[in-house]
C-alpha cells in the first residue's frame, strides 16, 4: 500500500474512533483518581459495567441502578421516569455523549446522587466511561 493511501485510511479510521474524543476527560479522571488513591493503576471496563448494571440501595428507591432509566443494553435508548427518551449510553451509538466535560459532569452529578445517593468518585466515572467506550 502506498504511504499516501495508508495515511488517508488511517486518518479516516481515526475520524470514526469514538474513544479518542473522551481521552481528555479520562485523563482528568485518572489524575483525580491517582490523587485520591496513589495506588490507582487505571480504569477497568468490568468495574464500569458492574457500576452500570448493579442495583444499589443507597440512592432513591425508584432509581436503584443506571439501568432503571438507561435500559439494560447500553446500545439501546432509555426512558426517563417522565417518559422522555434518553439516547443510548454506548459511545458507538452516541458518539458525542462523552465529549463535553461540563455535560458529562452535570449528568454524573445528577445520576450518581440519584442511584448511589452520593457523588461518583473519579475512578467510578473513569470506569463507567471506559465501559461505555467498549460498547
Amino acid at each position: 500500500m502506498k504511504p499516501v493511501l495508508l495515511t488517508g485510511v488511517l486518518a479516516l479510521a481515526l475520524t470514526f474512533a469514538a474513544p479518542v474524543s473522551a481521552s481528555p476527560l479520562l485523563d482528568q479522571y485518572a489524575q483525580e483518581a491517582k490523587t485520591a488513591s496513589p495506588e490507582f493503576k487505571g480504569f477497568a471496563a468490568a468495574r464500569g459495567q458492574d457500576l452500570f448494571s448493579s442495583r444499589h440501595t443507597t440512592g432513591k428507591p425508584d432509581t436503584p441502578s443506571c439501568t432503571s432509566c438507561h435500559s439494560d443494553n447500553p446500545l439501546k435508548a432509555g426512558l426517563t421516569r417522565a417518559g422522555k427518551a434518553i439516547e443510548p449510553m454506548a459511545a458507538s451509538a452516541s458518539p458525542q455523549r462523552y465529549t463535553d466535560p461540563s455535560k458529562v459532569e452535570k449528568w454524573f452529578r445528577r445520576n450518581c446522587n440519584s442511584v448511589l445517593g452520593r457523588d461518583c468518585t473519579a475512578r467510578e466515572k473513569g470506569d463507567f466511561i471506559t465501559f461505555m467506550l467498549t460498547q
